[in-house]
Parts: C-alpha cells; sequence; structure tokens
C-alpha cells in the first residue's frame, strides 16, 4: 500500500467529493480519482460510492478513514515531538494570535526578542480563525478561549477588556440615534458582538467587518460605534468611550502549546516573550 494514496483518501473522506479534495489537495480532481482508485486495488476494497456529484463511503470506507484518522494523529505526534527536540534558539518559531495583539502588542516589541535571541525569527499569522496546533499549522497560539486541541497545555496570561467608542460627533447624538459597527456573520458568535448586538436593540449596525481595524477605522470616520479592546480605543483621539450598561465582556488571553514543543528551547523563549508583552500593556493585565 501506498502510504500516500491513503493520505488522499483521508482527504476526500472529509470533503466529500472529488473536486473538493483537489482544490484541499490542490491538484486536479483525476490525481486524486487515480489515488483512490490504486489505494481500493491494492486493499481489495470498495472504498467509496460513485456517485454523479458525491463519493460517500462505503461501509469498509468509513472504518478504513477512521483508522486512517488515528494513523494521522499519531503522525501529527511524532512530527511535533523531533520538531521540539530540534528546535534550538534559532530557526522560525510561528505564533497563530489575534491581529489587533499581533499588530499592537507583539509586532511593536519585536526587538527586544531579537537582541536576546538573534538566531531566532518569529512569525506572526495573525488572523481571527484558530490554526490547527494538533495538525502543525502553528507551534504556538494566543486566543481569547481555552483550547479545543485536548492534549494541548494552556495559561491564562492576561484579558482583553472591550469599551464601546465612537467619533465625538456621533457621541453627541441621542443615545436613541447611534449607530453601530460590528462583526459580520463568520464572527457573529463571539461574546462581545453578541453584546453589541443586544445593547443595539432595534438601532441599526450599519457596517461590518471581520477584522477590529477597520471598524475602528469606521467608527471614527463616524459610521457608528464600536466595541473595541481598550488598549485600541483609549489610543485613539479620534474617538471617545460611551457609556453603556451592561459593560461589554472581558476575554481571558491564553497562551497554547503542545508539550512536546514546549519542551524546545526557542519556543520556551517564544512564549515567555509573548507573556511579557501582554503583561507590559497594563490593559491587558488579568
Amino acid at each position: 500500500m501506498d502510504w500516500e494514496d491513503l493520505r488522499f483518501f483521508l482527504v476526500l473522506s472529509r470533503c466529500g467529493s472529488l473536486s473538493a479534495a483537489a482544490r484541499a489537495l490542490d491538484v486536479d480532481h483525476a490525481t486524486v480519482g487515480r489515488r483512490i482508485a490504486a489505494l481500493e486495488a491494492s486493499l481489495g476494497l470498495r472504498l467509496i460510492d460513485r456517485l454523479p456529484r458525491s463519493r460517500p463511503l462505503t461501509e469498509d470506507g468509513a472504518a478504513i478513514a477512521a483508522a486512517a484518522e488515528r494513523m494521522e494523529a499519531l503522525a501529527e505526534e511524532v512530527l511535533r515531538r523531533s520538531r521540539g527536540a530540534s528546535l534550538t534558539l534559532s530557526g522560525a518559531v510561528r505564533v497563530s494570535l489575534p491581529p489587533v495583539l499581533a499588530t499592537l502588542c507583539v509586532a511593536p516589541r519585536i526587538e527586544t526578542l531579537r537582541r536576546l535571541h538573534p538566531q531566532l525569527k518569529l512569525v506572526l499569522l495573525a488572523s481571527a480563525s484558530f490554526a490547527a496546533l494538533d495538525r502543525g499549522e502553528a507551534d504556538i497560539a494566543i486566543r481569547m478561549s481555552r483550547p479545543e486541541e485536548p492534549d494541548a497545555v494552556a495559561r491564562r496570561v492576561g484579558a482583553m477588556r472591550f469599551r464601546l467608542y465612537a467619533s465625538r460627533d456621533s457621541a453627541a447624538r441621542p443615545a436613541e440615534e447611534w449607530a453601530f459597527v460590528g462583526f459580520d456573520e463568520s464572527l457573529g458568535h463571539l461574546a462581545q458582538q453578541l453584546w453589541l448586538r443586544k445593547i443595539a436593540g432595534g438601532r441599526k449596525i450599519v457596517f461590518e467587518a471581520n477584522d477590529l481595524f477597520a471598524q475602528q477605522a469606521a467608527a471614527r470616520a463616524g459610521a457608528g460605534a464600536a466595541a473595541l479592546p481598550t488598549f485600541m480605543g483609549d489610543e485613539d483621539d479620534a474617538l471617545v468611550s460611551l457609556p453603556i450598561e451592561p459593560e461589554p465582556p472581558k476575554r481571558d488571553l491564553w497562551l497554547i502549546a503542545y508539550p512536546d514543543l514546549r519542551r524546545s528551547p526557542a519556543v520556551r523563549a517564544v512564549m515567555d516573550f509573548l507573556a511579557d508583552c501582554i503583561h507590559a500593556e497594563p490593559r491587558l493585565r488579568p
């Protein structure tokens, strides 16, 4: 059996169709089809039903896919352990974190890390979505929620507090005339967005973005009031804080890594640096 054929099959089992699997693997769908056919031939089993628009798994295919999931998890564990053992105080360490922390908290202090460890390179993966630590997409993560990965180790290093901010012109209007700026539907589950919709009530949310900097710019332009982190909004002279009850929620900040990687001197150094960055900002302290 070719192990690469099994990897293609595992992706197909998750995606459900040749075209979706091909996009995920960055190959053409014919290549996926050939790989699956080769795996079926080597195992002597039919793994998928070939329907016009989908490729559902057969009973044997579902069993093989479940076994392949476990094999993939073990392979990722091997890679994490080898990466943790091979990293010294040099090379690149990848950190997944919210864009606002990357831009306003970590990047401005990067020279401190460079002076301490000149051979170490920090790679910031700034995104509102989570990088999968268990799949090796990042070495460390800072998140505003506890880790979903069962074996990851996390410690609370700070808290992000929010307030409602608006331009002076917007703030001067009667409260019943306020408009609001918030996240789009992709991030509608966030605690601060749920709070914003609740306090907006029947008033309009006139602008949505999946990025806090875009929301800040819209608030500065007078579009409406935005729920921004205090260490972001308090520093903006074009914005004022609006008194509102109940207060916006506080989000804990968690520093997360896998035990295998935490043994690496490079990962430990970066984790200490990230914790120091957060502690250096008074409005992010727990």
